[in-house]
């Protein structure tokens, strides 16, 4: 019987949370802490002639103002970007000026006291804009800037990163196709709203430590990235994460700790914080990435796709950031989750004049399977097939080949047909799509099929400690930040299970500190589970051999006679000859007085095996370890004479693995695919022609409110993956990348008209069906 795996246990940080005690990184107080604020950009494109800081220096208690300087430039895979505009600002909101002082309120009238002289740009508002023949260089020295191995920026144009994949016969897979389907998409970039806002104080101490304390996804990139665009020396960085408000990848860029660094630096190190407003953290710190497409598809007449051709334009903002990656993933999973043997994929990383892009929650693949599975609506019906009997007809199966040429197995892709199946099933699929209501309401469902894998650096890794208490009580360390996932539960499930133990007798450290905690890369990709997982793992493998090690000396066996469980040591055959752990784990004292042993600190790490980078030319490589499969629909009522319409319910069957804690991976998957409807329905940035974000706030930027949600119904498929711990895959994203698409499909029957472009608001639904 399972100690732990598969109970619905209470998250570790749920008492802190739900009383309110829990401390966010605004709220730990610091005595003399000096407070910076930004003046941004009321241009999306402008040239800077002057800015004149006198009266912005009269104001009492600014200690500093600091402008943009030409270098450092920064950014992971392109340094394209200043921390503070300099000569040139690219996007509505970009960071021009920062003033440090005594008070918030004083460093904010201080901000909005600095005068800045403008020359308007012309404006870039789409990537297809950028790719005009006459369009504005928003980058003119592209060609220029320092940049890391794999990423290919195209010198005198607007595209940082082309991605290309190329499998098999693209001439071949037209002859053979009965049919063909064209098609062409769009969705703007809009925002993360996690709730608690970027926050991140800053210090150099005497000793030299840099001291960071941040909101953030990636400390240990923080540190990395600080010495290599500072050159400061990375055993004196500090980083501390407390708890995360929600980040849902928002909170992976490293941006405002650029700023607050300069900060402190400026102000002889004493320490300083700066926090976004909410309308800051919506425009002025990176967004969820918008996108243009074109797709064509060909079939036979049975429903066998035989060829794909397909352009992915992604609206990466003003800067490349996490574009390039987020690019380069959507061509690695570029057809969705079925079997395609000839493939022909751009997938370009575009800057425009919006605000720059970094993760968002699935990484690209809400936003590539809108396309293709829209495309898969729209095929169905050219063919006169049911949509999820066509889905099912070219579902992806072990044996067959991704878009980069790896061949998959029962372990590494699951089970997609059954997840078809059992959707089937919970939809009530055999009464039909379309129910009427009364004269003017329908009832419609639609649907989608998901798959993702993480593309993460070939040599991201995960370590734990463990650390035993006298009492017999363990300890976990990790890296891995707590952003509202439960990992962190997790880890203490995992190893209740492993050492037979009451998970109430594991203790986790919350809080991330980079000088005493084990790197974690990032807690990003659904990958927190698989990694840190299998690191803990290892470390209580280690840990097991140091107990049995001091106690086979006491009881005077070999250490492969012990069995450890239930707060004991035993021999495997003779259970009653057994000692407590609690009486070896710091050592064991004879009754002579000799010692033997000390305190058992279990450590293990876990790096992803067998990545590699993906060929320039063709694609073909190994990016990613596993693929999570799953099916998703949504049934809604539809207004056919106001266009409006209400989600009743959300569908989600996706093979986990094996579920861990089910509570925990049901509250995920909800809670993405509440993300996933948000961003299909109504989460936008409204911008005006000359690239103004015009609703950077909650009243005028709408996410679903009270009695706005649909009853969720969520499904568990078990197929393991062999090299999760316990045979788990990460689910942390899944549940909203199919969302956006299944509700498109649904309203594109109940409207009677092919619907293109998100988010799916009745005004835009209007218009499509011919309105206005």
């Amino acid at each position: 019987m399972s100690q732990s795996i598969g109970k619905s246990i209470y998250r570790k940080e749920a008492l802190e949370k739900v009383t309110g005690k829990a401390k966010y990184t605004d709220d730990y107080p610091a005595a003399g802490t000096l407070h910076v604020k930004l003046a941004v950009s009321p241009y999306a494109h402008a040239r800077i002639i002057a800015i004149d800081t006198s009266k912005a220096g009269e104001v009492p208690g600014v200690r500093a103002i600091l402008l943009g300087q030409p270098f450092p430039l920064t950014g992971e895979e392109i340094k394209d970007r200043p921390p503070l505009a300099f000569e040139r600002v690219r996007y509505h909101g970009e960071p021009v000026a920062a003033v440090v002082a005594d008070t918030p309120h004083q460093a904010k009238r201080a901000a909005e006291l600095i005068a800045v002289t403008y020359e308007p740009l012309p404006v870039i508002n789409s990537p297809r804009e950028a790719l005009q023949p006459d369009a504005v260089l928003i980058h003119e020295n592209l060609e220029t800037y320092e940049k890391i191995e794999h990423v290919y920026p195209e010198a005198k144009t607007n595209i940082a990163d082309r991605t290309k994949i190329r499998k098999g016969n693209m001439e071949q897979g037209w002859t053979e196709s009965d049919v063909t389907l064209e098609a062409s998409f769009s969705l703007s970039p809009s925002d993360h709203i996690a709730m608690e806002t970027r926050c991140v104080t800053a210090e150099i101490r005497p000793d030299g430590f840099v001291v960071f304390s941040s909101s953030t996804q990636s400390p240990y990139m923080i540190m990395e990235l600080m010495s290599r665009y500072f050159q400061l020396e990375k055993g004196k960085i500090i980083v501390n994460t407390p708890f995360v408000g929600g980040g849902y990848g928002g909170k992976v860029a490293v941006q405002l700790e650029l700023i607050a660094y300069l900060a402190t630096l400026a102000v002889g190190g004493r320490p300083v914080k700066l926090l976004n407003t909410r309308e800051e953290d919506m425009i002025t710190s990176p967004v969820h990435i918008g996108l243009d497409a074109d797709i064509k598809l060909g079939a036979t007449q049975e429903g066998k796709l035989k060829v794909a051709q397909i352009t992915y334009l992604f609206d990466t903002g003003a800067y490349s950031d996490k574009g390039v990656t987020i690019s380069r993933a959507a061509a690695i999973t570029c057809t969705g989750p079925y079997q395609l043997e000839n493939i022909w994929c751009d997938s370009l990383c575009v800057y425009t004049n919006h605000p720059y892009a970094t993760a968002y929650r699935g990484f690209s693949h809400a936003e590539l399977l809108f396309v293709f599975e829209r495309a898969m609506d729209m095929l169905a019906k050219k063919l006169n097939i049911d949509p999820l009997e066509l889905r099912r007809i070219n579902a992806f199966l072990p044996g067959a080949t991704t878009p980069t040429q790896i061949r998959l197995n029962e372990s590494t892709v699951g089970n997609l047909p059954q997840c078809i199946d059992r959707l089937k099933q919970l939809m009530n699929w055999k009464e039909g799509q379309v129910t009427q209501v009364n004269g003017r309401k329908i009832r419609v469902k639609g649907v989608s099929c998901i798959w993702k894998t993480s593309t993460i650096d070939t040599e991201a890794s995960s370590g734990v400690v463990l650390t035993f208490n006298v009492d017999g009580s363990v300890n976990i360390l990790s890296g891995i930040v707590e952003i509202g996932t439960g990992t962190k539960t997790i880890l203490a499930q995992l190893l209740a299970e492993k050492l037979k133990m009451d998970i109430k007798k594991i203790h986790v450290k919350m809080e991330v500190d980079t000088q005493t905690t084990p790197k974690h890369w990032k807690t990003v990709a659904s990958r927190g589970t698989l990694m840190a997982g299998r690191a803990l793992l290892k470390a209580a493998d280690d840990a097991v051999v140091q107990l049995k090690d001091t106690a086979s000396r006491v009881l005077m066996c070999s250490p492969d006679d012990l069995e450890v469980a239930n707060d004991m040591i035993y021999v495997r055959d003779e259970p009653d000859t057994f000692i407590h752990v609690k009486d070896v784990c710091h050592g064991y004292k004879y009754p002579s007085g000799h010692s033997i042993g000390g305190q058992v600190i279990g450590r293990g790490n876990y790096i992803l095996r067998h990545l590699t980078h993906i060929d320039h030319e063709t694609g073909a490589g190994r990016p990613g370890p596993e693929y999570t499969v799953g099916a998703q629909g949504v049934e809604v009522e539809f207004d056919t004479k106001e266009f409006t319409y209400k989600v009743l319910k959300a569908f989600a069957v996706i093979d986990i693995g094996k579920v861990l804690n089910k509570k925990a991976a049901e509250g995920q998957v909800m809670g993405a695919m509440s993300m996933g409807l948000n961003f299909g329905s109504s989460e936008t940035f409204v911008v005006s022609d000359d690239g103004i974000i015009l609703n950077p706030r909650l009243r005028t930027y709408v996410p679903f409110r009270y009695g706005d949600h649909p009853e969720y119904l969520v499904h568990f498929l078990e197929t393991p993956h062999i090299d999760g711990p316990f045979g788990a895959r990460g689910v942390g994203e899944h549940g909203l990348i199919g969302m956006p698409a299944a509700l498109a499909n649904s309203l594109s029957i109940a409207s009677g008209v092919e619907l293109t472009m998100l988010p799916l608001t009745p005004e835009s639904i209007w218009k499509e069906t011919g309105g206005g």
